[in-house]
């Protein structure tokens, strides 16, 4: 990309570019995936809209965007996002500050979301228009969008009941069970959760350290070595995908936060995005026979680097309550949904004396 001017983390300039080619300022408060890689489209490609989502095609209409690509996309919005404080300031715009640009309004929000009539018709002014949306750089193929409620911004999703009841009930199970957790809450026959950056902390999605690669014990070497920390919330979210069968775990929906002001490394990022998991795709024949091949892959990680993973207690009459109180009023085959973790717990419970000899060994 032919692009002159700033990579800034709010008001700091940490990185110059000329003509797409990036000079690094401030390698501590750097994206990660720059850090690494000079690769500028990739960055920006990262942070686009699903090109292929029906309400974005709808939305740059709106936005007069005549040009479809990723880039003119990203660069309406400045390349900034709601959870992050990276932007790019252009050399033609040398005064422009982050105050100026950082999303403070949701006025395409409905557009976003679902691409009524209503929203497409209204007439927008020139100024809302040229500021550019965060649905910009709301990346994934759902359809969704960022709503300010109270002051703070909110993810909305539009899916499915069996989706819903997936992404609201594990959510529900992992906090009960101790894990860091993203909260969801229903809205209707949305989903919403709040942007658990809190506007303190950037989020680096796992492709910035892995790329695309999604082995597991890669993944685990490349955290580990980031901070042993890092790897331990890593298992724990392999151990969610394997209970409840998320299908869908790849490296944009995990991955760490860091301080906005020093770029210091914090924490794994709650575990989010669980709606292709667990029901979302329909009822097999034999709830208690489902596919164990995540669990299997958890397994082979755990004894292939030698760690004992200590499962959380839970108890049949916790399962039952978040079961019965998740989406009470959808038609769920909760039975099912009961007997398909149940069984897939113990599985995973059948392995915890290997697991157990194996930490002795290691002692």
């Amino acid at each position: 990309m032919d692009f002159n001017g700033y990579l800034m983390s709010g008001e700091l300039a940490v990185a110059e570019i000329n003509r797409g080619q990036i000079t690094v300022l401030d390698h501590a408060r750097m994206p990660l995936y720059l850090a690494a890689h000079d690769d500028l489209d990739g960055w920006i490609e990262g942070r686009a809209i699903d090109r292929h989502r029906t309400n974005s095609r709808i939305l740059k209409k709106v936005l007069r965007l005549t040009d479809s690509s990723d880039a003119a996309a990203v660069l309406r919005a400045h390349a900034a996002t709601i959870t992050d404080n990276y932007w790019l300031k252009s050399a033609e715009e040398p005064s422009l500050t982050y105050d100026a640009i950082r999303f403070s309004e949701d006025t395409f929000a409905e557009i976003a979301l679902t691409g009524r009539f209503s929203s497409y018709s209204k007439e927008y002014s020139d100024d809302q228009i040229r500021r550019g949306s965060p649905e910009l750089t709301n990346i994934g193929s759902y359809e969704k969008c960022w709503r300010i409620i109270d002051g703070s911004w909110w993810l909305f999703k539009n899916e499915s009941a069996e989706e819903r009841f997936s992404e609201l009930f594990i959510s529900a199970l992992g906090t009960r069970l101790g894990f860091s957790m993203a909260e969801y809450l229903p809205d209707g026959k949305y989903v919403k959760t709040r942007d658990f950056t809190e506007g303190r902390y950037n989020f680096e999605p796992a492709r910035a350290i892995v790329g695309e690669e999604e082995d597991y014990a890669f993944n685990y070497d490349r955290l580990n070595a980031l901070d042993p920390s890092l790897g331990k919330q890593y298992l724990d979210i392999l151990f969610m995908d394997g209970l409840c069968y998320n299908m869908d775990r790849h490296t944009e929906n995990y991955g760490i936060l860091r301080e906005r002001d020093t770029g210091k490394l914090v924490c794994m990022a709650p575990n989010f995005d669980n709606n292709i998991a667990l029901i979302s795709r329909g009822y097999g024949s034999d709830p208690s026979h489902t596919n164990t091949l995540l669990i299997t892959m958890f397994e082979d990680l755990l004894k292939q680097k030698g760690i004992f993973y200590q499962m959380p207690e839970l108890d049949q009459t916790t399962l039952d309550d978040l079961i019965r109180s998740t989406l009470p009023d959808e038609k769920i085959d909760r039975d099912y949904v009961a007997e398909m973790l149940r069984s897939r717990w113990q599985i995973m419970e059948q392995h915890q004396p290997e697991r157990r000899g194996m930490e002795q060994q290691m002692l």
